[in-house]
């Protein structure tokens, strides 16, 4: 992803991300969530499927102390080159090695759709929020996930529909993307909410944003099919 990440990255969630974080650092007028530690250090984010790194230097340009966690180690070596004074391991979202309460935010940036064990991962990361702390979400929407990698058709006259099946069923999906075949797993997003609803964590914020710029056919074609979307959840204080 380098810097500047894809398409979806770029012109879709990296604009209400960034937002929902300056606003759980009270940077934003208006902000709806405050993150102040009890030791009065700065805030601390863990970035589950961290990838290279790019969100954590992104948070960091927030204020934020970010740990990085993936679990395929060359973009872990990649994250530490690219930001040698960061905090990045490799590990897995269902076994999180992390301390439990010791993080203010936890970020999913298009990771939740790589991970196997949702449900495991699930508890662990509410595990690792304190009292009061914030999950943030990026994922593909279950609709984008259920078509996928070849929902788009060509009808009668030329007319192209991204057709969509077998959304109730989980399912790993294979597709190649910039020549590397990656496995994603497909979900209803019910599966996504009763996971989080089941470990007492209340939603917050949901949003299904559109592009902001970008290649006009790419821009006409996450806004025909409801392409990704942000959750915001928070941990009870008690």
């Amino acid at each position: 992803m380098g810097d500047e990440g894809d398409f979806a990255r770029r012109f879709v969630l990296d604009a209400p991300m960034l937002e929902r974080v300056a606003g759980a650092l009270s940077l934003s007028k208006g902000a709806d969530v405050t993150l102040s530690p009890s030791n009065g250090a700065a805030a601390i984010a863990l970035d589950v499927g961290c990838g290279e790194g790019r969100f954590c230097r992104l948070m960091q340009a927030h204020g934020l102390r970010t740990v990085g966690i993936d679990p395929t180690q060359a973009l872990i070596e990649r994250a530490r080159e690219r930001d040698p004074a960061g905090d990045y391991r490799i590990g897995h979202a269902e076994t999180l090695d992390v301390t439990p309460g010791g993080f203010d935010l936890v970020v999913c940036y298009l990771s939740l759709i790589d991970i196997p064990d949702l449900a495991r991962a699930a508890v662990a990361i509410t595990r690792a929020l304190r009292p009061g702390g914030r999950l943030l979400i990026a994922n593909l929407t279950s609709f984008n996930t259920a078509g996928m990698p070849d929902g788009w058709r060509h009808e009668p006259f030329g007319r192209l529909r991204f057709s969509i099946d077998r959304y109730l069923e989980e399912r790993a999906i294979w597709v190649t993307w910039r020549g590397i075949r990656v496995r994603n797993w497909h979900r209803p997003l019910s599966a996504y909410m009763t996971a989080f609803l089941d470990n007492g964590l209340e939603l917050r914020h949901f949003a299904e944003p559109e592009p902001t710029g970008g290649d006009p056919a790419k821009i006409e074609r996450y806004r025909r099919v409801p392409w990704c979307h942000v959750m915001e959840w928070q941990r009870p204080t008690s």
